[in-house]
């Protein structure tokens, strides 16, 4: 397969461009069941009706490494309009709230259980968290309300492509669930705050909840959860500043 242009590099993944298709093509770290698993979940979620690239082929190369090979949008990421227009700020913001309501507006019933995904990554953190710990957020997380909404699991800026054709596009499904939106928000919160954009976050939180009609304090409660949910496979000084958020909220 012919890959064609390097348009992005991560330390576990190499992102190409040919013609009018992207080729994501994931290191040896990858096993096949994640790969496919994350196929798999956009071919799902495309099904909602939500603009997002569109699946061509899961293959494997010559050279043993796994590819997904999708459409491409021509277009800039949020992230990087945020960057380039400083002074737009309030406005992209609105269009990453109303396009993460509106995928929360939506349903994939064969999407994975977010609380099973949750309850599963926090079983994983012995190294980090102590017992008595996981066990206040397994009960903490089976005491939320169980919703069946479209979750992104990983909605940020740098997710949404504004293309060319005037339309906003989501990508980077890996992550996706069915589950409550109030933990997708939380996700999205921290992922500002990891990034030190602590004002951004909190503006973020502030209009999310305004618009939604949710209460704060209600995504706050998941904050502890969805941080020790990214604890295990996070890096070294991520894995500090989440194990603070576990601790910021008294557990009733």
């Amino acid at each position: 397969m012919e890959l064609g242009t390097i348009i992005a590099e991560r330390p576990n993944k190499v992102i190409y461009q040919q013609g009018d298709s992207l080729i994501k093509v994931f290191g040896s770290d990858f096993s096949p069941a994640d790969i496919l698993n994350e196929a798999l979940n956009q071919a799902r979620v495309a099904e909602s009706g939500l603009p997002m690239p569109k699946v061509r082929q899961v293959t494997k190369l010559d050279d043993g490494r796994w590819a997904i090979v999708m459409d491409y949008i021509k277009g800039k990421t949020l992230s990087q309009l945020m960057k380039e227009h400083p002074e737009r700020e309030e406005e992209y913001l609105n269009k990453l709230v109303d396009l993460q309501m509106l995928i929360n507006s939506k349903k994939a019933s064969l999407l994975s259980s977010q609380k099973d995904k949750f309850n599963n990554k926090i079983s994983l953190t012995k190294e980090y968290i102590p017992a008595t710990v996981r066990y206040e957020l397994h009960i903490r997380l089976e005491g939320m309300r169980r919703h069946d909404k479209l979750c992104h699991g990983d909605f940020c800026p740098s997710n949404v492509i504004v293309g060319d054709d005037g339309v906003d596009y989501i990508i980077d499904w890996a992550h996706a669930t069915q589950g409550n939106a109030s933990a997708d928000v939380a996700r999205t919160f921290l992922t500002f705050k990891l990034d030190g954009k602590d004002d951004l976050a909190e503006k973020y939180l502030d209009l999310y909840c305004r618009k939604s009609d949710t209460a704060k304090q209600y995504v706050q409660k998941w904050l502890p959860i969805v941080a020790a949910s990214q604890i295990a496979k996070g890096k070294e000084d991520q894995r500090q500043f989440l194990l603070g958020w576990i601790h910021i909220f008294d557990f009733e």
